[in-house]
């Protein structure tokens, strides 16, 4: 399910990316053949056209407890090339100082989550419930837009075959423009996911998911599948990668444009930090919930996966064990402390993992019986 840059390439797995067809401007001579047309009007009919069928947006910001970067996104939105014909703020805080920034902010809409921490995809799912827009952007409350990033968000949509569209996130690292280029946004075939959405190829790739710091998807997409699912408690890890493995399995496309910037400031989490053992939990836990409720048990990315994790596991323990016979580490207290983390890792891992394989059986069941409607 690997994407590929340009048009018309066939995917790992047998889903092959649409090819666009070429068209022709012109008019029909007296013998038949076509008569170009002058290239000023050209340019005229193409602009016009292009006005008319520019695809319409509204802008979805989930938030909790980041008031702050809040006041700043809207700031930042306000400035855009294209305006979004609506931006809403759910909120799932259990405060109203969010609720008071919106109310600064004249055409905002606020409205609340009352699911509160933990359930982003929720608020997302809040966001879009009325929307009649073309499209839905999704921006995280701590990332910046540059004043052109909707413009270019929506500019790939010009083909139809287009369904979602993701940019770039830029995070203040030294050479994230060039890290991962030709591997941004994949579902690799052991199950892992690739991001380096910081990264600038110069040109819009074909990607299997997007970061959901700076997406967006065709609003008629969301409604053929069903809506947007929360599926991924806790930090609410690949909650914005559920949709997009449900367009790729549909045989969709989603592309990445570099030209669709963000700056991305990663606010403070309102619970733990980023990369402690509980980010860890939820990492393996909600990977394999997602593996598991948009491609299937039986598929091979999720069968990979399981091996993986098991490897990943048996890692963490000899990484532990070696530990003790590290020169590096010269002291008893260093050692222990190696043995300890080595052990602590595969114990959380394992953990995760088990728990998400008991979530995915209950939620593939509930997803299952939603799926044949109500019984009579």
């Amino acid at each position: 399910m690997r994407g590929h840059a340009g048009r018309g390439h066939s995917t790992c797995d047998g889903w092959s990316t649409p090819t666009s067809g070429s068209t022709t401007t012109g008019s029909l001579d007296a013998g038949g053949a076509i008569a170009a047309e002058p290239p000023a009007r050209i340019h005229r009919a193409r602009a016009e056209e292009t006005q008319m069928t520019r695809p319409t947006v509204s802008v979805v910001i989930a938030t909790y407890q980041r008031a702050t970067f809040v006041e700043e996104c809207l700031a930042h939105l306000e400035r855009q090339t294209v305006r979004p014909v609506r931006t809403i703020v759910v909120d799932a805080s259990p405060d109203t100082a969010t609720r008071d920034v919106v109310a600064r902010h004249a055409g905002v809409e606020y409205r609340r989550n009352e699911r509160g921490i933990g359930t982003t995809a929720t608020s997302r799912a809040i966001g879009v419930a009325d929307l009649e827009e073309d499209v839905v952007a999704f921006l995280d409350d701590d990332a910046f837009a540059q004043p052109d990033c909707l413009e270019e968000l929506l500019k790939p949509y010009d083909d139809q075959a287009v369904a979602a569209v993701g940019g770039r996130a830029l995070n203040d690292q030294p050479g994230e423009d060039r890290e991962g280029l030709g591997q941004i946004g994949l579902l690799l075939p052991d199950g892992r996911l690739t991001g380096f959405f910081a990264a600038d190829p110069g040109r819009v790739l074909d990607v299997d998911h997007m970061l959901g710091a700076n997406m967006s998807v065709r609003m008629s997409v969301v409604r053929e599948l069903g809506g947007i699912r929360d599926l991924y408690p806790g930090t609410c890890l690949r909650e914005e990668t559920d949709i997009a493995l449900r367009m790729r399995r549909a045989g969709m496309r989603i592309v990445y444009t570099p030209f669709a910037v963000v700056r991305h400031v990663a606010g403070v989490y309102a619970k733990g930090r980023r990369f402690d053992a509980r980010y860890r939990y939820f990492g393996a836990r909600n990977h394999v919930v997602l593996l598991a409720t948009t491609l299937g048990y039986r598929d091979p990315h999720f069968r990979s996966w399981m091996r993986t994790a098991a490897r990943q596991i048996g890692r963490n323990v000899i990484d532990g064990v070696r530990s003790i016979g590290d020169p590096e580490r010269p002291d008893l207290r260093s050692k222990a402390r190696g043995l300890a983390g080595g052990g602590w890792r595969a114990v959380v891992d394992t953990a995760g993992t088990a728990a998400g394989v008991v979530a995915s059986a209950r939620d593939v069941s509930r997803l299952r019986r939603a799926s044949r409607g109500p019984e009579r």
